[in-house]
């Protein structure tokens, strides 16, 4: 089976905020992940990217906040967006953003 694409989104928030969105169905799980889903969730202000959840082949779920790496924990791709949003709101507070 092929990779299946299930969403591909830029949201803007403003002229200088904006959310890229990507999340495949695969066959099979990369590799360190038990889901069979390939996401790339980023979030970038100002032309830097400050937020990212991805799940890269060999590093399994994690996400990137600024210059740290975090494991995640993938439940659900719904989950996934939720969390994903919630980082931003926090990341927007934390960093005075509206």
């Amino acid at each position: 089976m092929k990779p299946i694409e299930l969403l591909r989104q830029r949201i803007v928030f403003s002229e200088n905020q904006f959310a890229e969105l990507v999340l495949w169905r695969l066959a099979q799980p990369v590799m360190e992940s038990r889901y069979s889903f390939k996401y790339r969730l980023a979030y970038v202000v100002n032309g830097k990217c400050v937020l990212r959840y991805d799940n890269e082949a060999g590093k399994g779920d994690h996400r990137h906040w600024d210059n740290q790496e975090i494991k995640y924990e993938f439940t659900t791709p719904e989950q996934l967006l939720a969390d994903f949003q919630q980082d931003i709101e926090r990341w927007n507070h934390e960093n005075s953003c509206s």
